[in-house]
């Protein structure tokens, strides 16, 4: 991370608002003065400010509000490499100095150099430990789903979980391959069943056991082809990125452990590739939950929620205070909402407001959408308990909520996240790539809520 604790060493890094500009400006020395009124500088974006020798003396940054998280993400792509020391109004310098790093996030594990990148210095260590565990947990999210699915199949993803339960002194632990048939876990051993690498359910759990129970669910998986319901190539080519909600969870839950939340955390990862081989499951084909309810399987496409309700079924037995699911489940979210704004659905308002706030607060935006029990009758089988998958091509986003709320009891306190996980454009501090949506917010909010 290229970010440290250092007063006053490096070239000082003036991050001020436009409308502060020109007060800013009067209590600057007059060759600062005078080079920014020759430049024509307004206030606006970012000027280096020479020295009498030709180095650079210093910088000022202007931004529409500093308080604004990714208002610095250009930070590290315009600055020269070297090490600036910030300049700004306190109450906004970690949201600066999280911007600056996202900005400076690059992935570079398959590139054969490396880039030179700018380091800031904050005089303060609570502030750089704040900004660089929320950048690590955004880092480690954009890293699991930029990886390719060569290097990130269901074993990967089981050595990234134990890794970071080391890491923070917790449990892990998984149910692999036909042991899942064994521990009563069918429809993700089903999914992954026609793959060489064994599907599996990893398990972390940290925390006070006294503390109020949490838990959070990541669907995983690591590579979808669409089973016999094969995409098409164009459907197929950012399918390393549907372990998504997986990799969120994980970012989610480094920051709860890295600040020390006050709740008994337990992640639950089914991990699995839909792949395709004799032994696929089929359309057609009949299967019996965890939880005894039978799926008719409509569309082997639709897997993301057969993993997961077998996963939600067990997250169950710990009554948890709190249950939050992350998944890349529903192009019909994307239709709704587009692809950088997280649609999720919530069984208890307060929750989802909660939620909604924080997000607001910290520029993670997310939006509630409703889990409209009408549409449940759209899952209806001939022949099973439910379908996997909804007869007619609308409301697709929340009828795949419906079909998890139907695993869960009605007095649940339950938000499920449909997310993206990709950014299609780059953006301030968000590069083209994987992308963590919504574990800020909900972060925050866990942290309101239990502390």
């Amino acid at each position: 991370m290229s970010l440290l604790n250092a007063e006053n060493q490096g070239i000082a890094l003036h991050v001020i608002n436009h409308q502060d500009y020109q007060a800013w400006l009067q209590n600057q020395q007059p060759n600062v003065v005078q080079w920014l009124t020759a430049t024509g500088f307004e206030g606006k974006g970012m000027s280096l400010i020479p020295s009498a020798d030709g180095n650079i003396a210093c910088v000022v940054f202007a931004v529409k509000d500093s308080r604004e998280f990714f208002a610095c993400g250009d930070l590290a792509n315009q600055l020269p490499a070297g090490q600036y020391f910030l300049h700004a109004n306190d109450d906004d310098k970690i949201a600066i100095a999280f911007g600056f790093l996202t900005g400076t996030y690059r992935f570079e594990r398959y590139k054969s150099s490396k880039q030179a990148l700018p380091v800031l210095a904050v005089g303060d260590q609570t502030i750089v430990d704040k900004a660089t565990e929320l950048a690590k947990a955004t880092a480690l999210v954009r890293d699991l789903v930029n990886t390719p699915a060569q290097d990130m199949m269901p074993q990967h993803l089981s050595e990234v979980s134990a890794q970071l339960a080391v890491e923070f002194g917790a449990e892990f632990s998984e149910v692999v391959g036909d042991d899942l048939l064994t521990e009563n876990y069918p429809t993700i051993h089903a999914v992954g069943r026609a793959s060489q690498h064994q599907p599996r359910l990893l398990d972390i759990r940290w925390g006070d056991k006294q503390a109020p129970k949490l838990t959070l669910v990541g669907k995983g998986v690591c590579f979808d082809s669409g089973g016999l319901d094969v995409k098409p190539a164009a459907g197929m080519r950012l399918m390393k990125k549907d372990m998504g909600g997986a990799a969120h969870v994980l970012g989610l839950a480094r920051m709860i452990m890295a600040f020390n939340l006050n709740v008994n955390l337990r992640v639950l990862i089914p991990a699995v590739e839909n792949a395709i081989a004799g032994n696929a499951f089929r359309p057609g084909d009949v299967i019996t939950t965890r939880n005894g309810l039978t799926v008719e399987i409509d569309n082997t496409d639709a897997e993301g929620r057969l993993v997961l309700c077998d996963a939600l079924d067990v997250a169950l037995e710990d009554e948890p205070e709190l249950i939050v699911d992350f998944a890349t489940l529903t192009g019909a979210m994307r239709v709704a909402l587009g692809t950088e704004l997280p649609g999720f659905f919530a069984t208890k308002d307060a929750t989802a407001q909660g939620i909604t706030d924080a997000g607001l607060t910290n520029q993670d935006p997310v939006w509630r959408m409703p889990l409209h029990q009408p549409y449940m009758n759209m899952l209806q089988s001939d022949i099973a308990d439910l379908s996997n998958c909804a007869s007619g091509p609308f409301g697709g986003a929340i009828t795949a909520a419906l079909y998890l709320q139907k695993f869960l009891p009605d007095d649940i306190d339950w938000c499920h996240f449909d997310v993206m996980a990709y950014n299609i454009r780059a953006l301030p501090g968000r590069p083209k790539g994987g992308e963590a949506f919504g574990i800020r917010a909900v972060f925050d909010y866990l942290q309101t809520r239990f502390s």
